[in-house]
């Protein structure tokens, strides 16, 4: 029996529990309560700690204490947080990690029991709203039976884990009866699903049991077009090495070695940072900065020949950049998380600064959101999550941001693209918070898509391709044809009986494809203002919104 593990150990836990949750990715998504193309819970909770597992895997073995773990743990958890799932995930190992992090011996069961129980308890204090019957149940419950089993000097690790997961499995299974969400859908949490294969791979690596491995799904950038001139400014003092010296070493002395090139990377090293010395005796190149240039090329020289040489003066070039950041910056700039470019060009021509590409099925990290907000030159910054899912990511973002940010916490991007419309660039940054959240109060949005799976819901019977219409995560109708159940869809939200409806058609659809629908509005309803856009969004055929 395994009285106490080792920080070595210990790392092996978290790195399966990355490769476990990948292993069970599709299995939890499938179990998302609702039956669309959001069901992205195993792969929230896969990419976050698959984050932590990367940088824990990346401490060498001479540095691994347990404090060093807790720190990388609860950092690279953070920055890799996805989705509501993603980010309690994080919070739960983040209580972990506090315990732990002043350990000088090896972990004991009781000491884990109370490492537990602050996971827990941080957990449940990252959610404005805790709900029972959720991942957060789950981890209570655990915690609970943990300080049971771990009392008495002959506790180990061994039976722990099997009480912990037997506890754990039990409260899963009755997730239902505490969430009627969950009773309507058939299904139990997924998160607490997650969160079991989290232990199990603890129990796994314990009992000398191999994870099986699977590739993870790569990581979602802020896009490309999106990143700006700030990225890279720092402060001047921060500059320790000025100048950024570049150049190829060619036509090597005759009798060279690959040993002088060793020697030449030694060298080089102690002049500055950011070194690169790559290459063999045909060509080396070398990437340094340096408050010595010529004697990185003194030392080059030594052993062959000097092509392209260029050497820059960070301090200047960051001057410059300062001066246009100041120059140019505004008062009040936005970040908005979506998907679909011509959604992305939509918030684009209401002067959203940067746009996090992000959504259905793709909700971006904690890290993501926090660089875009950091990215923004402006004093102040508003964020539009525009996903139920990805709002408290934003808020977790928000609170560690070095802008002064808020988090309107719009649901869909209709809500969001109303939001936008009622910002007022020369209004306070207060009345611009204000007025904004009342126009997406204001407007009531619902989307057009496909049931993923077969389930019965809000008196509904579906099966998995069904042409669904929804509101709020309630399906309304449901039928075989997108343009019958969009009409069914306008009818039941009363958008007939409305001033304005805007219609945003999806991926894959066109303008050809919106015109039935757009003649039955134009004919049926007369005083109603209908406005198409090409949103490209994907997952849904329509997105709605009426005022």
């Amino acid at each position: 029996m395994t009285k106490s593990i080792n920080v070595t150990t210990l790392r092996e836990m978290f790195l399966a529990a990355a490769a476990n949750l990948a292993v069970h990715e599709e299995e939890i998504n499938a179990h998302n309560v609702f039956p669309v193309p959001d069901g992205d819970t195993g792969t929230n909770m896969c990419l976050t700690a698959q984050t932590a597992a990367t940088e824990l895997a990346a401490i060498p073995e001479g540095d691994l204490t347990f404090a060093k773990l807790a720190s990388v743990l609860t950092a690279a958890s953070l920055r890799g947080a996805r989705g509501n799932s993603g980010v309690i995930l994080s919070q739960i190992y983040k209580g972990f990690a506090d315990v732990i992090s002043s350990l000088k011996e090896d972990l004991t069961p009781k000491v884990f029991s109370k490492a537990l129980s602050e996971s827990a308890r941080i957990a449940y204090g990252a959610v404005n709203q805790p709900k029972e019957g959720t991942i957060l149940t789950v981890m209570r419950e655990i915690a609970e039976s943990s300080v049971r089993a771990a009392k008495g000097s002959g506790a180990a690790f061994e039976p722990l884990l099997t009480t912990i997961l037997e506890r754990g499995r039990l409260v899963l299974a009755d997730t239902p009866n505490m969430l009627p969400v969950l009773k309507k859908a058939g299904v139990v949490d997924a998160g607490g699903i997650g969160l079991i294969c989290v232990f199990e791979a603890f129990s796994m690596v314990i009992e000398g049991k191999e994870i099986p491995k699977k590739a993870v799904a790569a990581e979602v950038s802020v896009s490309e077009d999106e990143k700006i001139f700030a990225a890279d400014v720092h402060d001047l003092d921060d500059i320790e090495f000025a100048y950024c010296t570049e150049f190829f070493v060619k036509n090597l002395r005759p009798n060279a070695t690959a040993t002088d090139i060793d020697k030449l990377r030694d060298k080089l090293s102690k002049l500055g940072n950011s070194l690169i010395c790559i290459g063999d005796l045909d060509l080396i190149k070398v990437h340094v900065h340096t408050n010595q240039p010529g004697k990185a090329l003194s030392y080059a020289l030594e052993l062959g020949e000097l092509d392209r040489v260029k050497v820059e003066n960070m301090l200047e070039q960051n001057r410059k950049i300062k001066e246009e950041l100041e120059r140019t910056k505004k008062p009040i700039g936005m970040v908005a998380v979506c998907a679909g470019s011509g959604i992305k060009k939509i918030f684009r021509d209401l002067s959203v600064d940067i746009i996090v590409e992000g959504g259905q099925t793709m909700n971006p990290s904690v890290n993501e959101i926090l660089s875009a907000i950091n990215r923004v030159n402006a004093d102040h910054v508003i964020v539009l999550p525009n996903n139920k899912n990805i709002i408290l990511a934003a808020e977790k973002a928000k609170d560690i941001a070095s802008r002064d940010a808020v988090v309107i916490p719009t649901e869909s991007v209709a809500a969001g693209i109303a939001a936008v419309i009622a910002f007022d660039p020369i209004a306070s940054f207060e009345d611009n918070v204000k007025s904004m959240k009342e126009a997406f109060a204001a407007v009531t949005c619902a989307q057009v898509t496909t049931a993923v799976r077969n389930t019965k819901m809000d008196g509904l019977s579906l099966k998995k391709g069904d042409i669904i219409g929804l509101s709020d995560k309630k399906i309304l109708v449901k039928g075989s044809d997108v343009t019958a159940v969009t009409v069914d869809l306008v009818k039941k939200m009363g958008f007939d009986k409305k001033d304005v409806l805007n219609v945003y058609y999806g991926e894959g659809m066109t303008m050809a494809d919106t015109e039935a629908l757009t003649e039955w509005l134009e004919e049926t309803c007369p005083d109603l203002e209908v406005i198409v856009y090409e949103g490209n969004q994907p997952h849904s055929f329509y997105i709605l919104s009426a005022e």
